[in-house]
Protein backbone atom coordinates (compact mmCIF):
# COMPACT_ATOMS: atom_id res chain seq x y z
CA UNK A 1 0.00 0.00 0.00
CA UNK A 2 1.44 3.36 -1.08
CA UNK A 3 1.52 6.38 1.16
CA UNK A 4 -1.09 8.04 -0.99
CA UNK A 5 -3.43 5.03 -0.70
CA UNK A 6 -2.88 4.86 3.03
CA UNK A 7 -3.57 8.53 3.35
CA UNK A 8 -6.73 8.25 1.25
CA UNK A 9 -8.01 5.26 3.19
CA UNK A 10 -7.29 6.96 6.49
CA UNK A 11 -9.11 10.05 5.35
CA UNK A 12 -12.08 8.06 4.16
CA UNK A 13 -12.15 6.03 7.35
CA UNK A 14 -11.99 9.15 9.43
CA UNK A 15 -14.71 10.71 7.34
CA UNK A 16 -16.91 7.64 7.73
CA UNK A 17 -16.28 7.58 11.44
CA UNK A 18 -17.06 11.24 11.70
CA UNK A 19 -20.21 10.77 9.56
CA UNK A 20 -21.30 7.81 11.64
CA UNK A 21 -20.77 9.81 14.81
CA UNK A 22 -22.80 12.67 13.39
CA UNK A 23 -25.57 10.27 12.41
CA UNK A 24 -25.59 8.80 15.88
CA UNK A 25 -25.75 12.27 17.34
CA UNK A 26 -28.67 13.13 15.07
CA UNK A 27 -30.48 9.93 16.03
CA UNK A 28 -29.83 10.68 19.67
CA UNK A 29 -31.13 14.21 19.34
CA UNK A 30 -34.24 12.98 17.49
CA UNK A 31 -34.88 10.40 20.21
CA UNK A 32 -34.45 13.07 22.83
CA UNK A 33 -36.82 15.42 21.01
CA UNK A 34 -39.43 12.71 20.47
CA UNK A 35 -42.52 13.32 22.64
CA UNK A 36 -42.67 11.09 25.67
CA UNK A 37 -46.01 10.28 27.24
CA UNK A 38 -45.85 11.44 30.80
CA UNK A 39 -47.50 9.32 33.45
CA UNK A 40 -49.62 11.88 35.25
CA UNK A 41 -50.71 11.56 38.85
CA UNK A 42 -54.33 11.35 37.69
CA UNK A 43 -53.55 8.41 35.41
CA UNK A 44 -51.71 6.66 38.24
CA UNK A 45 -54.70 7.24 40.53
CA UNK A 46 -57.07 5.86 37.89
CA UNK A 47 -54.92 2.77 37.43
CA UNK A 48 -54.78 2.17 41.18
CA UNK A 49 -58.57 2.62 41.36
CA UNK A 50 -59.03 -0.09 38.74
CA UNK A 51 -56.74 -2.41 40.70
CA UNK A 52 -58.67 -1.72 43.92
CA UNK A 53 -62.01 -2.45 42.20
CA UNK A 54 -60.71 -5.73 40.78
CA UNK A 55 -59.35 -6.76 44.20
CA UNK A 56 -62.67 -5.87 45.85
CA UNK A 57 -64.46 -7.93 43.22
CA UNK A 58 -62.21 -10.91 43.88
CA UNK A 59 -62.79 -10.57 47.62
CA UNK A 60 -66.53 -10.38 46.95
CA UNK A 61 -66.35 -13.62 44.96
CA UNK A 62 -64.55 -15.24 47.88
CA UNK A 63 -67.09 -13.93 50.39
CA UNK A 64 -70.00 -15.23 48.34
CA UNK A 65 -68.46 -18.68 48.66
CA UNK A 66 -69.14 -20.02 45.19
CA UNK A 67 -68.13 -23.66 45.30
CA UNK A 68 -68.43 -25.99 42.34
CA UNK A 69 -68.27 -29.14 44.53
CA UNK A 70 -71.04 -27.75 46.73
CA UNK A 71 -73.16 -27.05 43.66
CA UNK A 72 -72.58 -30.60 42.44
CA UNK A 73 -73.62 -31.94 45.83
CA UNK A 74 -76.76 -29.80 45.75
CA UNK A 75 -77.76 -31.29 42.40
CA UNK A 76 -80.19 -33.40 44.37
CA UNK A 77 -82.24 -30.23 44.89
CA UNK A 78 -82.41 -29.82 41.14
CA UNK A 79 -83.53 -33.43 40.72
CA UNK A 80 -86.27 -32.96 43.30
CA UNK A 81 -87.29 -29.75 41.58
CA UNK A 82 -87.44 -31.43 38.16
CA UNK A 83 -89.45 -34.27 39.68
CA UNK A 84 -91.99 -31.78 41.02
CA UNK A 85 -92.09 -30.03 37.65
CA UNK A 86 -92.95 -33.26 35.88
CA UNK A 87 -93.05 -31.65 32.45
CA UNK A 88 -93.44 -28.31 30.79
CA UNK A 89 -96.93 -26.98 30.25
CA UNK A 90 -98.21 -23.94 28.42
CA UNK A 91 -101.35 -21.82 28.36
CA UNK A 92 -103.95 -22.57 25.71
CA UNK A 93 -102.67 -21.67 22.20
CA UNK A 94 -105.04 -18.73 21.83
CA UNK A 95 -104.17 -17.39 25.28
CA UNK A 96 -100.45 -17.87 24.64
CA UNK A 97 -100.64 -16.01 21.32
CA UNK A 98 -102.45 -13.15 23.01
CA UNK A 99 -99.91 -12.98 25.85
CA UNK A 100 -97.03 -12.91 23.35
CA UNK A 101 -98.68 -10.14 21.33
CA UNK A 102 -99.46 -8.19 24.49
CA UNK A 103 -95.88 -8.46 25.79
CA UNK A 104 -94.28 -7.52 22.48
CA UNK A 105 -96.75 -4.67 22.04
CA UNK A 106 -96.19 -3.02 25.41
CA UNK A 107 -92.40 -3.43 25.15
CA UNK A 108 -92.32 -1.91 21.67
CA UNK A 109 -94.60 1.00 22.59
CA UNK A 110 -92.57 1.69 25.74
CA UNK A 111 -89.29 1.64 23.80
CA UNK A 112 -90.65 3.96 21.11
CA UNK A 113 -91.97 6.32 23.79
CA UNK A 114 -88.44 6.47 25.23
CA UNK A 115 -86.97 7.07 21.77
CA UNK A 116 -89.30 10.01 21.09
CA UNK A 117 -88.60 11.61 24.48
CA UNK A 118 -84.85 11.00 24.09
CA UNK A 119 -84.52 13.09 20.90
CA UNK A 120 -84.84 16.56 22.53
CA UNK A 121 -82.87 15.36 25.56
CA UNK A 122 -80.04 14.14 23.32
CA UNK A 123 -80.09 17.41 21.36
CA UNK A 124 -79.57 19.31 24.63
CA UNK A 125 -76.97 16.83 25.93
CA UNK A 126 -74.74 16.78 22.82
CA UNK A 127 -71.79 19.17 23.04
CA UNK A 128 -72.18 20.41 19.44
CA UNK A 129 -75.93 21.15 19.61
CA UNK A 130 -76.64 22.18 23.20
CA UNK A 131 -77.61 25.85 23.78
CA UNK A 132 -75.24 26.06 26.75
CA UNK A 133 -73.29 24.21 29.44
CA UNK A 134 -76.19 24.45 31.89
CA UNK A 135 -78.60 22.82 29.46
CA UNK A 136 -76.09 20.06 28.75
CA UNK A 137 -75.48 19.33 32.44
CA UNK A 138 -79.23 19.24 33.16
CA UNK A 139 -79.90 16.92 30.21
CA UNK A 140 -77.08 14.58 31.22
CA UNK A 141 -78.35 14.48 34.81
CA UNK A 142 -81.88 13.63 33.70
CA UNK A 143 -80.47 10.80 31.61
CA UNK A 144 -78.51 9.38 34.55
CA UNK A 145 -81.53 9.82 36.85
CA UNK A 146 -83.92 7.89 34.60
CA UNK A 147 -81.29 5.18 34.12
CA UNK A 148 -80.81 4.84 37.87
CA UNK A 149 -84.53 4.47 38.69
CA UNK A 150 -85.37 0.74 38.52
CA UNK A 151 -88.20 0.04 36.09
CA UNK A 152 -89.87 -2.21 38.64
CA UNK A 153 -90.10 0.70 41.12
CA UNK A 154 -91.53 2.96 38.42
CA UNK A 155 -94.06 0.24 37.63
CA UNK A 156 -95.06 0.09 41.31
CA UNK A 157 -95.82 3.81 41.33
CA UNK A 158 -97.70 3.72 38.02
CA UNK A 159 -99.81 0.75 39.12
CA UNK A 160 -101.05 2.94 41.97
CA UNK A 161 -101.83 5.84 39.65
CA UNK A 162 -103.36 3.92 36.73
CA UNK A 163 -105.66 0.98 36.36
CA UNK A 164 -104.11 -2.46 35.99
CA UNK A 165 -103.04 -3.27 32.44
CA UNK A 166 -100.26 -2.35 30.10
CA UNK A 167 -100.00 1.41 30.67
CA UNK A 168 -97.94 1.15 33.90
CA UNK A 169 -95.52 -1.17 32.12
CA UNK A 170 -95.28 1.07 29.05
CA UNK A 171 -94.52 4.14 31.13
CA UNK A 172 -92.04 2.29 33.36
CA UNK A 173 -90.16 0.87 30.35
CA UNK A 174 -90.30 4.22 28.56
CA UNK A 175 -88.99 6.40 31.39
CA UNK A 176 -86.32 3.92 32.47
CA UNK A 177 -85.06 3.52 28.87
CA UNK A 178 -84.60 7.27 28.35
CA UNK A 179 -81.30 7.14 30.22
CA UNK A 180 -79.55 4.75 27.86
CA UNK A 181 -81.21 5.85 24.61
CA UNK A 182 -80.64 9.58 25.16
CA UNK A 183 -76.98 8.96 26.01
CA UNK A 184 -76.40 6.91 22.85
CA UNK A 185 -78.36 9.44 20.76
CA UNK A 186 -76.22 12.29 22.12
CA UNK A 187 -72.99 10.39 21.47
CA UNK A 188 -74.08 9.84 17.85
CA UNK A 189 -74.85 13.56 17.41
CA UNK A 190 -71.40 14.50 18.72
CA UNK A 191 -69.74 12.27 16.10
CA UNK A 192 -71.48 13.69 13.00
CA UNK A 193 -69.79 15.47 10.10
CA UNK A 194 -70.47 19.15 10.82
CA UNK A 195 -70.22 20.13 7.13
CA UNK A 196 -73.87 19.59 6.10
CA UNK A 197 -75.24 21.29 9.22
CA UNK A 198 -72.96 24.31 8.84
CA UNK A 199 -73.84 24.56 5.14
CA UNK A 200 -77.55 24.68 5.98
CA UNK A 201 -76.89 27.33 8.62
CA UNK A 202 -74.83 29.42 6.17
CA UNK A 203 -77.70 29.24 3.66
CA UNK A 204 -80.08 30.72 6.25
CA UNK A 205 -81.71 27.47 7.38
CA UNK A 206 -83.56 27.28 10.67
CA UNK A 207 -82.56 25.14 13.66
CA UNK A 208 -85.25 22.63 12.68
CA UNK A 209 -83.86 22.42 9.14
CA UNK A 210 -80.36 21.95 10.52
CA UNK A 211 -81.61 19.02 12.56
CA UNK A 212 -83.85 17.36 9.97
CA UNK A 213 -81.50 17.78 6.99
CA UNK A 214 -78.03 18.12 8.52
CA UNK A 215 -78.10 15.85 11.58
CA UNK A 216 -80.91 13.31 11.32
CA UNK A 217 -79.78 11.61 8.06
CA UNK A 218 -76.34 11.01 9.57
CA UNK A 219 -77.46 9.63 12.93
CA UNK A 220 -80.58 7.72 11.86
CA UNK A 221 -78.88 4.32 11.29
CA UNK A 222 -77.12 4.54 14.65
CA UNK A 223 -80.33 5.63 16.36
CA UNK A 224 -82.29 2.75 14.88
CA UNK A 225 -79.64 0.28 16.05
CA UNK A 226 -79.77 1.80 19.55
CA UNK A 227 -83.56 1.56 19.75
CA UNK A 228 -83.51 -2.06 18.57
CA UNK A 229 -80.84 -2.96 21.11
CA UNK A 230 -82.82 -1.31 23.89
CA UNK A 231 -85.98 -3.10 22.75
CA UNK A 232 -84.19 -6.44 23.19
CA UNK A 233 -83.16 -5.43 26.72
CA UNK A 234 -86.69 -4.28 27.56
CA UNK A 235 -88.17 -7.55 26.33
CA UNK A 236 -86.02 -9.51 28.77
CA UNK A 237 -86.67 -6.98 31.52
CA UNK A 238 -90.44 -7.13 31.06
CA UNK A 239 -90.42 -10.47 32.89
CA UNK A 240 -89.86 -8.84 36.27
CA UNK A 241 -92.61 -6.26 35.71
CA UNK A 242 -95.13 -9.06 35.98
CA UNK A 243 -94.22 -9.41 39.65
CA UNK A 244 -95.68 -5.94 40.33
CA UNK A 245 -98.88 -6.39 38.31
CA UNK A 246 -97.96 -5.46 34.71
CA UNK A 247 -99.89 -7.57 32.20
CA UNK A 248 -98.16 -9.99 29.83
CA UNK A 249 -96.04 -13.12 29.95
CA UNK A 250 -94.24 -11.93 33.10
CA UNK A 251 -97.48 -11.65 35.07
CA UNK A 252 -98.62 -15.09 33.91
CA UNK A 253 -95.24 -16.58 34.88
CA UNK A 254 -95.35 -14.95 38.33
CA UNK A 255 -98.83 -16.41 38.92
CA UNK A 256 -97.55 -19.87 37.95
CA UNK A 257 -94.54 -19.78 40.28
CA UNK A 258 -96.55 -18.35 43.18
CA UNK A 259 -99.02 -21.22 42.73
CA UNK A 260 -96.06 -23.67 42.70
CA UNK A 261 -97.00 -24.64 39.14
CA UNK A 262 -93.36 -24.93 38.10
CA UNK A 263 -94.12 -26.76 34.87
CA UNK A 264 -96.20 -23.88 33.55
CA UNK A 265 -93.79 -21.28 34.91
CA UNK A 266 -90.81 -22.86 33.14
CA UNK A 267 -92.90 -23.34 30.00
CA UNK A 268 -93.60 -19.62 29.88
CA UNK A 269 -89.91 -18.97 30.60
CA UNK A 270 -89.04 -21.07 27.55
CA UNK A 271 -91.48 -19.03 25.45
CA UNK A 272 -89.80 -15.82 26.63
CA UNK A 273 -86.38 -17.24 25.72
CA UNK A 274 -87.52 -18.15 22.20
CA UNK A 275 -89.17 -14.74 21.87
CA UNK A 276 -85.88 -13.02 22.78
CA UNK A 277 -84.04 -15.03 20.09
CA UNK A 278 -86.68 -14.13 17.48
CA UNK A 279 -86.41 -10.46 18.47
CA UNK A 280 -82.62 -10.68 18.01
CA UNK A 281 -83.14 -12.03 14.48
CA UNK A 282 -85.59 -9.25 13.63
CA UNK A 283 -83.24 -6.62 15.07
CA UNK A 284 -80.31 -7.97 13.06
CA UNK A 285 -82.43 -7.92 9.92
CA UNK A 286 -83.32 -4.27 10.36
CA UNK A 287 -79.77 -3.33 11.36
CA UNK A 288 -78.40 -5.04 8.27
CA UNK A 289 -80.82 -3.14 6.03
CA UNK A 290 -80.10 0.20 7.72
CA UNK A 291 -76.32 -0.11 8.03
CA UNK A 292 -75.74 -1.70 4.63
CA UNK A 293 -72.11 -1.37 3.67
CA UNK A 294 -70.81 -0.92 7.22
CA UNK A 295 -69.90 -4.56 7.43
CA UNK A 296 -67.92 -4.25 10.64
CA UNK A 297 -71.18 -3.63 12.52
CA UNK A 298 -72.94 -6.69 11.15
CA UNK A 299 -73.48 -9.74 13.32
CA UNK A 300 -73.62 -13.35 12.15
CA UNK A 301 -77.37 -13.02 11.83
CA UNK A 302 -76.98 -9.99 9.56
CA UNK A 303 -74.85 -11.99 7.14
CA UNK A 304 -77.43 -14.79 6.99
CA UNK A 305 -80.33 -12.46 6.29
CA UNK A 306 -78.36 -10.01 4.11
CA UNK A 307 -75.60 -12.10 2.47
CA UNK A 308 -75.04 -9.63 -0.37
CA UNK A 309 -75.08 -6.06 0.73
CA UNK A 310 -73.64 -3.38 -1.57
CA UNK A 311 -69.97 -2.66 -1.03
CA UNK A 312 -68.37 0.74 -0.90
CA UNK A 313 -66.45 0.02 -4.08
CA UNK A 314 -69.70 -0.43 -6.02
CA UNK A 315 -70.86 3.13 -5.29
CA UNK A 316 -70.21 5.93 -7.80
CA UNK A 317 -66.99 7.88 -7.41
CA UNK A 318 -68.75 10.97 -6.07
CA UNK A 319 -70.69 8.92 -3.52
CA UNK A 320 -74.10 9.65 -5.07
CA UNK A 321 -76.52 6.98 -6.29
CA UNK A 322 -77.00 6.64 -10.05
CA UNK A 323 -80.47 8.24 -10.02
CA UNK A 324 -79.01 11.46 -8.53
CA UNK A 325 -76.53 12.02 -11.36
CA UNK A 326 -78.56 14.97 -12.69
CA UNK A 327 -81.38 17.23 -11.44
CA UNK A 328 -83.83 15.63 -13.89
CA UNK A 329 -83.19 12.09 -12.68
CA UNK A 330 -83.17 13.25 -9.05
CA UNK A 331 -86.64 14.76 -9.47
CA UNK A 332 -87.92 11.62 -11.18
CA UNK A 333 -86.37 9.10 -8.86
CA UNK A 334 -87.03 5.64 -10.29
CA UNK A 335 -88.75 2.90 -8.33
CA UNK A 336 -85.79 0.54 -8.10
CA UNK A 337 -85.96 -2.75 -6.25
CA UNK A 338 -84.03 -1.21 -3.36
CA UNK A 339 -86.42 1.74 -3.09
CA UNK A 340 -89.40 -0.59 -3.18
CA UNK A 341 -87.92 -2.70 -0.39
CA UNK A 342 -87.24 0.36 1.75
CA UNK A 343 -90.75 1.71 1.17
CA UNK A 344 -92.29 -1.66 2.01
CA UNK A 345 -90.17 -1.88 5.16
CA UNK A 346 -91.31 1.59 6.20
CA UNK A 347 -94.96 0.64 5.71
CA UNK A 348 -94.47 -2.57 7.69
CA UNK A 349 -92.79 -0.63 10.52
CA UNK A 350 -95.70 1.80 10.72
CA UNK A 351 -98.20 -1.06 10.75
CA UNK A 352 -96.25 -2.83 13.51
CA UNK A 353 -96.27 0.31 15.64
CA UNK A 354 -100.00 0.87 15.10
CA UNK A 355 -100.68 -2.80 15.84
CA UNK A 356 -98.63 -2.62 19.03
CA UNK A 357 -100.63 0.37 20.25
CA UNK A 358 -103.91 -1.42 19.45
CA UNK A 359 -102.84 -4.68 21.09
CA UNK A 360 -101.66 -2.88 24.22
CA UNK A 361 -105.24 -1.79 24.89
CA UNK A 362 -104.18 1.44 26.57
CA UNK A 363 -106.82 3.07 28.71
CA UNK A 364 -106.29 6.58 27.37
CA UNK A 365 -108.68 8.15 29.88
CA UNK A 366 -106.18 7.28 32.64
CA UNK A 367 -103.83 9.91 31.22
CA UNK A 368 -106.38 12.57 32.16
CA UNK A 369 -107.65 11.17 35.47
CA UNK A 370 -104.42 10.10 37.16
CA UNK A 371 -103.65 13.71 38.16
CA UNK A 372 -106.23 13.46 40.92
CA UNK A 373 -104.37 10.47 42.39
CA UNK A 374 -100.93 12.04 42.11
CA UNK A 375 -100.89 13.93 45.45
CA UNK A 376 -101.99 10.83 47.37
CA UNK A 377 -99.43 8.61 45.64
CA UNK A 378 -96.65 11.17 46.23
CA UNK A 379 -97.61 11.33 49.91
CA UNK A 380 -97.23 7.55 50.14
CA UNK A 381 -93.69 7.66 48.76
CA UNK A 382 -92.51 10.73 50.67
CA UNK A 383 -90.77 11.36 53.01
CA UNK A 384 -88.36 8.42 52.71
CA UNK A 385 -87.97 6.25 55.75
CA UNK A 386 -86.57 2.80 56.58
CA UNK A 387 -89.56 2.28 58.87
CA UNK A 388 -89.18 -0.84 60.99
CA UNK A 389 -85.94 -1.79 59.28
CA UNK A 390 -82.69 -1.00 61.03
CA UNK A 391 -80.54 1.54 59.19
CA UNK A 392 -77.39 -0.51 59.67
CA UNK A 393 -79.12 -3.59 58.24
CA UNK A 394 -80.29 -1.63 55.17
CA UNK A 395 -76.81 -0.23 54.53
CA UNK A 396 -75.40 -3.73 54.87
CA UNK A 397 -77.97 -5.00 52.35
CA UNK A 398 -76.93 -2.25 49.94
CA UNK A 399 -73.30 -3.19 50.48
CA UNK A 400 -74.20 -6.80 49.67
CA UNK A 401 -75.92 -5.67 46.46
CA UNK A 402 -72.77 -3.79 45.38
CA UNK A 403 -70.64 -6.81 46.32
CA UNK A 404 -72.87 -9.07 44.21
CA UNK A 405 -72.53 -6.68 41.26
CA UNK A 406 -68.73 -6.45 41.67
CA UNK A 407 -68.32 -10.22 41.99
CA UNK A 408 -70.50 -10.85 38.94
CA UNK A 409 -68.59 -8.26 36.90
CA UNK A 410 -65.22 -9.79 37.81
CA UNK A 411 -66.45 -13.30 36.95
CA UNK A 412 -67.82 -12.00 33.65
CA UNK A 413 -64.64 -10.25 32.45
CA UNK A 414 -62.44 -13.17 31.38
CA UNK A 415 -65.14 -15.34 29.68
CA UNK A 416 -66.51 -12.24 27.93
CA UNK A 417 -63.05 -11.24 26.72
CA UNK A 418 -62.37 -14.72 25.35
CA UNK A 419 -65.78 -15.20 23.72
CA UNK A 420 -65.93 -11.61 22.51
CA UNK A 421 -62.49 -11.91 20.94
CA UNK A 422 -63.43 -15.05 19.03
CA UNK A 423 -66.63 -13.29 17.91
CA UNK A 424 -64.65 -10.42 16.35
CA UNK A 425 -63.97 -10.72 12.62
CA UNK A 426 -60.39 -9.43 12.87
CA UNK A 427 -59.50 -11.81 15.71
CA UNK A 428 -61.35 -15.07 14.97
CA UNK A 429 -59.16 -17.61 13.15
CA UNK A 430 -61.97 -18.55 10.76
CA UNK A 431 -65.58 -17.65 9.97
CA UNK A 432 -67.05 -20.81 11.50
CA UNK A 433 -65.50 -20.06 14.88
CA UNK A 434 -66.73 -16.49 14.76
CA UNK A 435 -70.25 -17.61 13.85
CA UNK A 436 -70.27 -20.11 16.71
CA UNK A 437 -69.09 -17.46 19.18
CA UNK A 438 -71.76 -15.01 17.99
CA UNK A 439 -74.40 -17.73 18.27
CA UNK A 440 -73.36 -18.46 21.86
CA UNK A 441 -73.51 -14.78 22.74
CA UNK A 442 -77.02 -14.48 21.29
CA UNK A 443 -78.16 -17.60 23.15
CA UNK A 444 -76.77 -16.41 26.48
CA UNK A 445 -78.22 -12.94 25.96
CA UNK A 446 -81.64 -14.45 25.31
CA UNK A 447 -81.95 -15.89 28.83
CA UNK A 448 -83.50 -13.34 31.22
CA UNK A 449 -81.42 -13.07 34.40
CA UNK A 450 -84.55 -13.32 36.53
CA UNK A 451 -85.43 -16.76 35.14
CA UNK A 452 -81.85 -17.93 35.55
CA UNK A 453 -81.83 -16.69 39.15
CA UNK A 454 -85.07 -18.57 39.93
CA UNK A 455 -83.56 -21.84 38.70
CA UNK A 456 -80.30 -21.24 40.58
CA UNK A 457 -82.14 -20.38 43.80
CA UNK A 458 -83.85 -23.78 43.55
CA UNK A 459 -80.49 -25.52 43.12
CA UNK A 460 -78.23 -23.53 45.47
CA UNK A 461 -80.78 -22.08 47.86
CA UNK A 462 -81.52 -18.49 48.84
CA UNK A 463 -78.62 -16.07 49.01
CA UNK A 464 -76.06 -14.10 47.08
CA UNK A 465 -74.56 -17.12 45.32
CA UNK A 466 -77.53 -17.53 42.99
CA UNK A 467 -77.58 -13.82 42.20
CA UNK A 468 -73.86 -13.67 41.39
CA UNK A 469 -73.93 -16.70 39.10
CA UNK A 470 -77.07 -15.48 37.31
CA UNK A 471 -75.59 -12.02 36.70
CA UNK A 472 -72.22 -13.46 35.66
CA UNK A 473 -73.76 -15.80 33.08
CA UNK A 474 -76.13 -13.15 31.76
CA UNK A 475 -73.34 -10.58 31.62
CA UNK A 476 -71.24 -12.74 29.30
CA UNK A 477 -73.77 -12.30 26.51
CA UNK A 478 -73.92 -8.51 26.80
CA UNK A 479 -70.27 -7.73 27.58
CA UNK A 480 -69.01 -10.28 25.04
CA UNK A 481 -71.06 -8.63 22.29
CA UNK A 482 -69.82 -5.15 23.23
CA UNK A 483 -66.21 -6.35 23.26
CA UNK A 484 -66.59 -8.06 19.87
CA UNK A 485 -68.08 -4.94 18.29
CA UNK A 486 -65.36 -2.73 19.78
CA UNK A 487 -62.55 -5.00 18.56
CA UNK A 488 -64.04 -5.03 15.05
CA UNK A 489 -64.03 -1.23 15.02
CA UNK A 490 -60.33 -0.70 15.89
CA UNK A 491 -57.93 0.79 13.35
CA UNK A 492 -56.75 -2.08 11.14
CA UNK A 493 -53.48 -0.31 10.22
CA UNK A 494 -51.43 -1.53 13.22
CA UNK A 495 -52.76 -5.08 12.73
CA UNK A 496 -51.73 -5.14 9.07
CA UNK A 497 -48.32 -3.67 9.91
CA UNK A 498 -47.59 -6.37 12.48
CA UNK A 499 -48.70 -9.15 10.15
CA UNK A 500 -46.48 -7.69 7.41
CA UNK A 501 -43.37 -8.11 9.59
CA UNK A 502 -44.26 -11.70 10.47
CA UNK A 503 -46.06 -11.30 13.80
CA UNK A 504 -48.18 -14.21 14.94
CA UNK A 505 -51.92 -13.94 15.41
CA UNK A 506 -51.49 -13.78 19.20
CA UNK A 507 -48.83 -11.06 18.93
CA UNK A 508 -51.08 -9.04 16.63
CA UNK A 509 -53.97 -9.46 19.05
CA UNK A 510 -52.07 -8.42 22.18
CA UNK A 511 -50.05 -5.60 20.58
CA UNK A 512 -52.62 -4.02 18.26
CA UNK A 513 -56.21 -5.19 18.80
CA UNK A 514 -56.29 -5.46 22.59
CA UNK A 515 -54.17 -2.34 23.06
CA UNK A 516 -56.51 -0.21 20.96
CA UNK A 517 -59.60 -1.74 22.53
CA UNK A 518 -58.48 -1.26 26.14
CA UNK A 519 -60.29 2.06 26.57
CA UNK A 520 -63.52 0.61 25.22
CA UNK A 521 -63.04 -2.46 27.43
CA UNK A 522 -62.78 -0.26 30.53
CA UNK A 523 -65.89 1.69 29.53
CA UNK A 524 -67.87 -1.49 28.83
CA UNK A 525 -66.78 -2.99 32.18
CA UNK A 526 -68.09 0.04 34.08
CA UNK A 527 -71.33 -0.14 32.07
CA UNK A 528 -71.54 -3.80 33.10
CA UNK A 529 -71.02 -2.87 36.76
CA UNK A 530 -73.69 -0.18 36.49
CA UNK A 531 -76.09 -2.67 34.91
CA UNK A 532 -75.31 -5.35 37.49
CA UNK A 533 -76.04 -3.02 40.42
CA UNK A 534 -79.56 -2.41 39.14
CA UNK A 535 -80.03 -6.05 38.14
CA UNK A 536 -78.79 -7.27 41.53
CA UNK A 537 -81.52 -5.20 43.13
CA UNK A 538 -84.13 -6.93 41.00
CA UNK A 539 -82.72 -10.42 41.59
CA UNK A 540 -83.10 -9.88 45.32
CA UNK A 541 -86.85 -10.04 44.70
CA UNK A 542 -86.60 -13.77 43.92
CA UNK A 543 -84.10 -14.56 46.69
CA UNK A 544 -80.86 -13.57 44.96
CA UNK A 545 -79.61 -11.62 47.97
CA UNK A 546 -79.06 -7.93 48.59
CA UNK A 547 -81.42 -5.03 49.07
CA UNK A 548 -83.99 -6.37 46.61
CA UNK A 549 -85.45 -8.62 49.31
CA UNK A 550 -86.32 -5.57 51.42
CA UNK A 551 -87.60 -3.76 48.34
CA UNK A 552 -90.04 -6.59 47.61
CA UNK A 553 -91.24 -6.81 51.21
CA UNK A 554 -91.76 -3.04 51.40
CA UNK A 555 -93.75 -2.96 48.17
CA UNK A 556 -95.91 -5.93 49.12
CA UNK A 557 -96.58 -4.36 52.52
CA UNK A 558 -97.45 -1.00 50.92
CA UNK A 559 -94.59 0.67 52.82
CA UNK A 560 -93.76 2.96 49.93
CA UNK A 561 -91.72 5.39 52.02
CA UNK A 562 -89.28 2.51 52.54
CA UNK A 563 -89.28 1.87 48.79
CA UNK A 564 -88.25 5.51 48.30
CA UNK A 565 -85.43 5.21 50.82
CA UNK A 566 -84.11 2.10 49.09
CA UNK A 567 -84.36 3.73 45.66
CA UNK A 568 -82.41 6.75 46.94
CA UNK A 569 -79.63 4.41 48.10
CA UNK A 570 -79.57 2.79 44.68
CA UNK A 571 -79.58 6.20 43.00
CA UNK A 572 -76.59 7.44 45.00
CA UNK A 573 -74.67 4.25 44.24
CA UNK A 574 -75.41 4.39 40.51
CA UNK A 575 -74.48 8.08 40.36
CA UNK A 576 -71.17 7.29 42.07
CA UNK A 577 -70.42 4.53 39.56
CA UNK A 578 -71.42 6.82 36.69
CA UNK A 579 -69.10 9.56 37.94
CA UNK A 580 -66.27 7.09 38.34
CA UNK A 581 -66.82 5.76 34.83
CA UNK A 582 -66.82 9.28 33.34
CA UNK A 583 -63.56 10.05 35.14
CA UNK A 584 -61.97 6.83 33.86
CA UNK A 585 -63.02 7.55 30.28
CA UNK A 586 -61.55 11.05 30.51
CA UNK A 587 -58.25 9.86 32.02
CA UNK A 588 -57.69 6.98 29.57
CA UNK A 589 -58.83 8.97 26.52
Amino acid sequence: MTAVEASTRGASTGSATHGGGAANQRRGSVAERAPKRTLSAERIAAGLTLVVLVVLGILAVRDVGISIPAMVQSWGNAENFLARVGGLSFPAPADLAWLIALTVGLVLVGTLLAAVLSVPLAFLAAANTTPGAGWRAAARFLGVLTRALPDVVLAMAFVLMFSLGTLPGILAIGIHSIGMISKMFADAIEQIDEGPRLAIRAAGGSKLQEFTAGILPQVLPSWVATVLHRNDINLRGSVVLGYVGVAGLGLEMSYAFKALNYGKGLGIALVIFVLCIVMEIVSSTVRGAMLGEQKHTRSWMDRIVHPRLPRRSQAPADGRPAWAASPETAVRRPWTAQRMRHTAAGIVAVLVVVGSVVVSQITWSDLFTFWAKLPDVAARFWPPSFGSYDTVAMLEAMRETVAIALAATVLTLLPSLLLGSFAARNVAPHAAGRGTARLLLVGIRGIPELILAIVLVVITGLGAQAGVIALAIGGIGLLGKLIADSFEEVDRGPERALRAVGATRMQTYTSATLTQGTRALIGHSFYMLDTNIRAATILGIVGGGGVGYYLLNASQGSRYETVTAIVLMILVTVLAVEGLAMWMRKVFR
